[in-house]
């Protein structure tokens, strides 16, 4: 049963603000370990299945092995993500993974909206079709998993172990801030971990088909999102109104 110490009512501060990590996961097995512990069957990871998505599963997998995982199944990911979750699904059986629809079709979303609304309007399609089905995962639960690396972008770089997500009236625990680009890769070759081939060609970060594109050699972990607009994130994880 989860430990009702610590809730987003009364959260201040993050428990784990001073700790400097050295161990291989850079302190992520510890907060995991901590998170199960405190709130038991009502956190739940939202998953990307990125490459930190990878690091993620794999360690979650060994602090709770029926884990809830939720992807936001937007009906406009690439068919190698799909791909990934099965093989995912294979290697870590125990898992509970659920794919999360939004309640639009496509086709109801381009009778309602307009045909491709994330051209004419990416915060709205963003809105219905990630972060509302998101605040549907998490109406009940106390806490959620995410796993920004405070290296991907500015809007990042203060993220902490245990934050308060005002969005979601939740517990945010994001096991990963103090990851690399280089720490990300290296786990994943180490362990012979299952990741999106798309990131062999240059995807970095990978949503949306008609939202990813591929990005210059070196270029930031966020670049290919959104390319040509001033548009950085989807919304999860920032405050914004319902539209963005």
């Amino acid at each position: 049963m989860a430990n009702a110490e610590l809730s987003y009512e009364n959260f201040t501060t993050d428990p784990f603000q001073q700790l400097t990590p050295a161990d291989e996961t850079k302190g992520a097995l510890r907060i995991l370990e901590w998170a199960y512990g405190n709130f038991g069957d009502s956190i739940i990871y939202s998953c990307s299945f990125g490459a930190e998505s990878m690091i993620l599963i794999d360690l979650i997998s060994k602090v709770k092995t029926d884990a809830q995982i939720v992807f936001l199944d937007t009906d406009l990911h690439f068919q190698e993500t799909y791909d990934l979750i099965d093989r995912v699904k294979e290697k870590y059986p125990g898992l509970r993974i659920k794919l999360k629809k939004p309640d639009l079709t496509l086709e109801e979303q381009a009778d309602e909206h307009g045909a491709a609304l994330w051209k004419s309007d990416p915060g709205q399609c963003c809105y219905i079709r990630k972060i509302k089905p998101l605040e549907d995962v998490l109406y009940g639960a106390s806490a959620w998993i995410s796993g920004l690396r405070r290296e991907q972008s500015p809007s990042r770089q203060n993220t902490d172990f245990v934050n308060k997500d005002e969005r979601f009236k939740s517990i945010k625990v994001c096991p990963l801030i103090h990851w690399t680009w280089d720490d990300v890769w290296d786990y994943i070759g180490k362990y012979e971990l299952p990741y999106n081939e798309l990131h062999d060609f240059q995807y970095p970060s990978i949503g949306c088909i008609p939202c990813t594109s591929q990005v210059k050699s070196g270029g930031d972990s966020r670049e290919g999102r959104w390319a040509g607009s001033d548009k950085t994130e989807c919304g999860l994880h920032t405050l914004g109104s319902n539209s963005k």
